[in-house]
């Protein structure tokens, strides 16, 4: 350890900063940690599931919900005037036994607004498949 000794003047105020139990903490600190961290990053080793992006296998009986920027709704190309009629055509397939799935494509520009009422719509009607369905990114 280093120790100063004042010579001569004892009301002389000491300038000099003691860095070493400083660097004897973060030693210590040091090899805690070079201990510790293997230990913590040990896991059970778990199957990952792997990225598949495959496209979907649409079948006739899905209904496909498309929005456009200004919010207006399609039932499969047709344009739905208003919310109650979209809401009790929603209700019309809910019933259905199998009960078909909702695609909602939106278009990239339309209002938050605008698809949380079409998916309002599908909860209230009771539909319980709904998905969301976008474009894949370029290849490459």
């Amino acid at each position: 350890m280093a120790m100063n000794l004042n010579s001569g003047d004892e009301d002389e105020v000491m300038s000099s900063i003691n860095t070493t139990p400083l660097v004897d903490v973060m030693l210590v600190l040091l090899i805690i940690f070079l201990i510790t961290i293997p230990i913590a990053l040990q896991t059970h080793p778990v199957s990952l599931p792997k990225e598949s992006s495959q496209p979907s296998n649409d079948k006739l009986s899905d209904i496909n919900i498309s929005l456009d920027a200004s919010g207006n709704a399609y039932w499969n190309k047709l344009l739905i005037k208003n919310r109650e009629g979209l809401l009790n055509h929603l209700k019309l397939i809910s019933n259905a036994n199998p009960q078909p799935e909702v695609h909602i494509y939106g278009d990239e520009n339309v209002a938050y607004e605008h698809m949380a009422r079409v998916l309002l719509d599908c909860q209230r009607a009771g539909v319980s498949k709904v998905n969301f369905l976008t474009q894949p990114p370029p290849k490459g």
